[in-house]
């Protein structure tokens, strides 16, 4: 019997974030399901951010954190965004970390 995953919240946000070339033009890996939202490592930014966690809340909107992850896993300059709507993230990601998503 093979497991099914459903990773609809996670590949939302990865989508809407605007998919692999997010990925490509911001350095993320590592991403991780968590269920609710998407995690992942981001790249060299304007700021001292290393780890972003995107969950989806209840009143259907997002959540954004962006913070710093030691080797030890331990995590200090948490900045948070509540309520961020899904056309918003491109936006919120860009401004905190001064990266660029997408080639204009």
């Amino acid at each position: 019997p093979q497991i099914k995953f459903d990773m609809s919240v996670a590949k939302t946000i990865l989508s809407q974030l605007g998919g692999n070339k997010f990925a490509v033009m911001t350095g993320a890996k590592n991403f991780i399901d968590t269920g609710d939202g998407l995690s992942m490592r981001i790249g060299r930014n304007k700021t001292s951010s290393n780890y972003l966690k995107i969950t989806l809340n209840s009143m259907d909107l997002y959540d954004v954190r962006f913070s710093r992850v030691s080797l030890k896993g331990g995590e200090r300059s948490v900045t948070e965004y509540n309520n961020v709507y899904n056309d918003s993230l491109v936006s919120v990601f860009e401004s905190h970390t001064g990266m660029y998503t997408k080639l204009f």
